[in-house]
């Protein structure tokens, strides 16, 4: 491989001409015939046994310099951005401008990682206020586990109310046509939940165990295109009626669902969880808060094909949890009533806001010279792979040290940023930890307070 011209043709943007000789290319096309032979039917000749001349008097000498250039050109091109020392930000535009037997040559346009310029980021003042956990909050944490640990019991002697939750059939109909997806059996429907179409839960309030009747609602505008908008009634029978009854809140209940021996010492341990989620939700607003800093200092033309990229990896990455949830994107999009397009769009202004994070980081870096040991990038591969339960050795295959390095380095910067700056507002600390007995039955402790 021979770098034979580099040349800038726009900000950030350059072009390569490389060439590829015959003592590379020769041996390239040698293999590509061989691997490809089986697939020449040569007449006097079994497949896959004819000589070279033969098939090239047939089909032509070039007939497998495409497979050979396939082959060679993603080696040659890393070689000449090395040489050249360029760092690419996305795939390049690439014209095979010339090929014979003796080699090839390509001429590469290649966008670059800009230039850019950050401006104070040491003595950065920012807020950080920590808020402190009311009562209130306690007592909403309290409700959710008694309502985990709730008992349902089965009502006859009363209507459904709301809080209720009602064990129905039902079928819908539009326009007296019944429609895909509005029919259900033995459906459990919590009454106030919201679960069902506007209105829907408050006309089954009301009714008795055993009584038919029907539902008359409107279906969204925000609802799928087949049925939004339009009247539609549900022929509903109620099965049976289901009333939660939540556990007393005494110490007993502690005991029940946590490693405390009463109601006070459980609260405490609740205040102190709370108050670290306030105190950590605290930090990364305080950190943000320092890199729109950080980044409204950032100068230098930045390419569109970054932004470009990023929107498209964040895409990707939206679409790719959706379908671990079994939500076809499609699905998705239709029910949200949003366009392919507009939802492409919605990345837009967080992908520019990363990738200047990322590019005033790395200036950062770049400033401070900060390196990162292999020691250190060792011990994110352990981190990583037991977060993930995966191998090391795996996990090596498939993310390059090199990008490890970058990132540790990246939040190394951070550090820095974080370490320097100058905090306003006041925190909190944080309480006293109650007291914890070891993890028993509520047996086996009433056995140890009775002897």
């Amino acid at each position: 491989m021979t770098l034979t011209s580099q040349k800038k043709i726009e900000t950030n943007k350059y072009e390569l001409i490389v060439a590829v000789g015959a003592d590379e290319f020769a041996p390239a096309v040698d293999r590509a015939f061989r691997k490809n032979i089986h697939r020449f039917n040569v007449p006097g000749f079994r497949r896959g046994k004819a000589p070279k001349s033969v098939v090239y008097k047939m089909y032509g000498e070039g007939v497998f310099y495409e497979d050979a250039v396939n082959e060679l050109y993603p080696k040659a091109y890393q070689q000449a951005l090395e040489e050249a020392k360029l760092e690419p930000v996305s795939y390049p535009k690439v014209e095979i401008t010339e090929v014979n037997a003796e080699g090839f040559t390509f001429r590469a346009e290649v966008v670059v990682k800009p230039e850019v310029e950050v401006g104070e980021y040491k003595g950065i003042k920012a807020a950080k206020e920590v808020k402190t956990v009311e009562d209130s909050e306690i007592d909403e944490e309290l409700d959710r586990r008694r309502r985990r640990n709730a008992r349902m019991l089965t009502v006859s002697d009363r209507p459904a109310k709301q809080g209720d939750t009602a064990v129905i059939d039902y079928e819908g109909f539009v326009d007296g046509v019944p429609f895909e997806g509005g029919k259900g059996e033995g459906h459990h429907l919590r009454l106030g939940s919201g679960q069902f179409i506007p209105g829907f839960e408050d006309q089954v309030a009301g009714h008795s165990t055993g009584e038919e009747f029907d539902v008359n609602v409107t279906f969204p505008e925000q609802y799928h295109e087949e049925l939004k908008g339009k009247d539609a009634t549900f022929k509903v029978k109620l099965l049976s009626i289901e009333e939660e009854q939540l556990p007393e809140l005494d110490d007993e209940f502690a005991k029940d669902v946590s490693e405390f021996d009463t109601l006070e010492a459980l609260k405490a341990d609740i205040r102190e969880k709370l108050q670290e989620q306030k105190n950590h939700q605290a930090q990364d607003a305080f950190e943000d808060a320092l890199i729109d800093k950080v980044i409204e200092g950032l100068t230098g033309e930045i390419p569109t094909e970054m932004y470009d990229n990023k929107v498209e990896e964040m895409m990707h990455d939206y679409e790719y949890r959706l379908q671990a949830q079994g939500i076809p994107m499609e699905m998705y999009l239709q029910y949200m009533g949003q366009t392919a397009e507009a939802f492409k769009e919605s990345f837009r202004e967080p992908a520019e806001r990363q990738v200047k994070i990322r590019l005033a980081l790395e200036k950062i870096v770049e400033l401070e010279g900060i390196t990162v040991s292999e020691q250190e990038v060792e011990a994110e591969y352990a981190r990583i792979a037991e977060q993930y339960k995966g191998d090391v050795e795996k996990l090596k295959s498939s993310i390059p040290a090199a990008e490890i390095k970058k990132d540790l380095a990246v939040q190394k910067a951070i550090d820095i940023v974080r370490d320097n700056a100058v905090v306003t507002g006041g925190e909190q600390e944080a309480p006293e930890k109650p007291k914890k007995r070891t993890r028993r039955t509520k047996k086996a402790a009433e056995e140890s307070e009775e002897a």
